[in-house]
C-alpha cells in the first residue's frame, strides 16, 4: 500500500509479487517531515525503491558546493566515509518511519553500532551516490540494516548498523 502522506508516491514498474508491496518514490519535503535532519546535514535528496520493512534507496547527488569540501580535502575534495555512513543511517530512518507510519515520525533514530564498515573507493563532487539500505531484522525499537553506497554501479562503501527509535 502507498503511504497516502507521501507528496510524490509513484509506483516502481517491476512487477510485484502477489500481496507485495510496489515500491514508492518519496521526495525531499517528505523526507524533511519524516526526519529531523536538516541543511547542512541532510545527506540524501531523494529515496527510492522504498518497500516497507524490507529495503530502500537514498539518492544524494554531490556537488562542489557541499560544506565539508572546504576541509575535506580542498584541493581533491572527497566526500568523508562518515557521511556515507550517516547517508545509510538518514535512508534507513526513512524506512523504519515509512514503515512504522505516522505513529514514528517525530521519533528519533540514533545509531546503536557500525560494523563491517568498509570503504572501497572514494565519491567526489559530481557523482551520483545511491545508498541501498536492507533490514536485517528488528526487535522492538531497535533496527539492524545493511547498508552500500553505489556510484555508477560500483561499490563505494559498505556497512552494517544498528539504530534505536526514541522519542524526541
Amino acid at each position: 500500500m502507498i503511504d497516502p502522506a507521501c507528496n510524490s508516491a509513484s509506483v516502481g514498474n517491476a512487477p510485484q509479487a502477489p500481496g507485495s508491496e510496489p515500491s514508492i518514490e518519496i521526495d525531499i519535503q517528505r523526507i524533511m517531515q519524516m526526519i529531523p535532519h536538516r541543511q547542512p546535514f541532510l545527506m540524501i535528496d531523494k529515496v527510492i525503491n522504498v518497500v516497507a520493512n524490507a529495503h530502500a534507496t537514498g539518492i544524494k547527488n554531490i556537488t562542489i558546493n557541499e560544506p565539508y569540501f572546504q576541509g575535506h580535502f580542498p584541493a581533491r575534495p572527497v566526500m568523508p566515509g562518515v557521511l556515507i555512513i550517516e547517508a545509510m543511517a538518514q535512508t534507513a530512518a526513512v524506512l523504519v518511519v515509512h514503515t512504522l507510519g505516522s505513529e514514528a515520525e517525530g521519533k528519533l533514530v540514533y545509531f546503536m553500532t557500525v560494523d563491517n564498515a568498509r570503504f572501497r573507493r572514494p565519491i567526489f563532487p559530481g557523482d551520483v551516490v545511491h545508498v541501498r539500505v536492507d533490514k536485517q531484522r528488528n526487535r522492538g525499537n531497535v533496527w539492524k540494516f545493511e547498508g552500500r553506497a553505489e556510484v555508477s554501479g560500483r561499490l563505494m562503501a559498505e556497512a552494517v548498523f544498528a539504530a534505536m527509535i526514541l522519542d524526541d
